[in-house]
């Protein structure tokens, strides 16, 4: 472990004196390993949109930190989530996503009913008390919050409405679960998954690696109540289309004071952002994958009523554009920044205090583990 138990209380003091947060916390195999135990298998994974399986016998697919997990629309029509694994061998049963009737493995056809029941296990007769019912996909703890798709590997973790504390109270007035997702993209990051989070939670940095797309952006930081952390975005437009652009959609009817003033952009731990603007939402979910590896999914969303008028296809497309540009353009500049703490004369900087938020999303992830990670001592 290399973290140094100095540079680590200069990074979660007073803001005023604080400095960033040392370079192992982004760069130290061994301290993503700590995280992966403590934090991210701990907490609650976001996975999709029930609405983006409407169907009986819809799946998607997912690489979760906890492994392949395949999510199940089953005929009675409830979300399930399994681990995507046969429990013969192991073999990986789903990929991608679909529609199926039952699901099969394709190493040696064990099959499956939708709802992970154990249907057909061939050449299994003479093993010697084998129980169908007992070889069923491993189902995973599953809730859902307006219609936003969350696992966890914990099965003490606390009511996923618990962990968003005031959120919901927050974004009311944007009636999230009237949202449907139109459109998704995955992008392959060589960054530590907590660059992307802090990086989402600023806008210091809007007007130099945005200048050519949205330029600079002015927030203002809110109080939280639970596990997550939020600033807005000042502007009585909608951000979600780029400058040039104004949105072709009306502002959401019955907004709140606070609403209409900007974009809520939150980050609800461990490793997820929704942006809320005042026609639309978008998120970026982060799945972590080693201590400089990453995937981020942008997925967007609108009110179903927009989505049902004519046009959509045509007037949403600005919207796409401006997420997508923007994403990359992050990626972009985090990738080097990676790159960057790994030099062996690297040493915290200074933080601004418009990096309040930087330090509370990496600070809330240390505050969770064992002090001798933190310290960077051998536990004991």
């Amino acid at each position: 472990m290399t973290l140094d138990a100095r540079q680590v209380a200069e990074a979660i003091g007073p803001l005023s004196h604080a400095r960033s947060m040392p370079a192992g916390v982004y760069t130290d195999p061994a301290f993503f390993a700590a995280e992966r135990e403590q934090v991210l298998l701990a907490g609650w994974i976001f996975l999709a949109r029930d609405d983006q399986l409407a169907n009986t016998g819809d799946f998607r697919t997912f690489e979760t930190v906890g492994g392949p997990v395949a999510l199940v629309r089953g005929d009675d029509g409830a979300l399930r989530a399994f681990a995507n694994f046969c429990r013969h061998r192991g073999s990986l049963l789903l990929e991608g996503s679909g529609n199926c009737s039952r699901i099969v493995c394709p190493y040696h056809a064990w099959g499956y009913r939708i709802d992970g029941r154990l249907q057909h296990a061939p050449d299994m007769n003479d093993a010697i008390e084998f129980d169908k019912a007992d070889n069923g996909l491993v189902e995973v703890r599953l809730e859902t919050w307006a219609g936003f798709v969350f696992i966890t590997y914990n099965e003490t973790a606390v009511p996923l409405i618990k962990t968003l504390g005031d959120l919901p109270q927050r974004m009311q007035s944007h009636r999230l679960h009237e949202m449907r997702c139109t459109w998704t993209i995955t992008l392959e990051t060589h960054c530590n998954w907590k660059l992307i989070l802090e990086n989402a939670m600023e806008t210091y940095h809007t007007g130099v690696v945005h200048r050519q797309s949205v330029g600079a952006q002015q927030s203002r930081t809110l109080p939280t109540v639970g596990d997550w952390h939020c600033i807005q975005v000042t502007s009585g437009r909608s951000i979600a289309t780029l400058p040039g652009t104004p949105p072709p959609f009306d502002p959401i009817a019955g907004l709140d004071a606070d609403a209409q003033q900007g974009t809520y952009f939150a980050v609800l731990h461990p490793a997820l952002q929704f942006a809320i603007a005042q026609d639309c939402m978008w998120w970026l979910s982060v799945t972590p994958i080693a201590h400089d590896h990453s995937m981020l999914e942008i997925g967007g969303c609108f009110p179903a009523d927009v989505i049902a008028a004519e046009g959509f296809a045509a007037n949403a497309a600005p919207y796409y554009e401006r997420w997508e540009v923007v994403g990359r353009e992050d990626v972009g500049i985090l990738e080097k920044q990676q790159r960057a703490l790994g030099s062996v004369a690297y040493t915290p900087g200074r933080l601004s205090w418009r990096d309040d938020q930087v330090q509370a999303v990496t600070a809330w992830v240390l505050e969770r583990l064992p002090e001798h990670v933190r310290t960077g001592q051998p536990a004991g």
